[in-house]
């Protein structure tokens, strides 16, 4: 059994934000599928915040995974040091 001590920040905001991305692009479609209702209210704004959606969301969400990934890795390491890491079979 082998011990995972500590995580490479960089490289878990990576992965994270390609994670996230995945997700956003997901959101923005859902997001997008309700642009026809959306313009029963404001026809201009459903169409721009449909195709808008799409593109801004997997960067958002892919951002703000970068972000977290660094985060988490670190708050990991502090606590990994100090209660140890978590047990892994490989």
């Amino acid at each position: 059994m082998k011990e995972l001590k500590s995580i490479e920040p960089m490289s878990l905001g990576r992965m994270l934000a390609v994670i996230y991305a995945v997700i956003g692009f997901i959101a923005g479609l859902i997001s997008a599928a309700f642009t026809p209702f959306m313009a029963m209210v404001n026809p201009v704004g459903a169409a721009a915040f449909g195709l808008l959606a799409i593109i801004i969301f997997p960067i958002l969400f892919a951002v703000i995974g970068f972000v977290m990934g660094i985060i988490v890795a670190f708050v990991y390491n502090v606590v990994a040091k100090r209660y140890g890491g978590i047990k892994l079979d490989l």
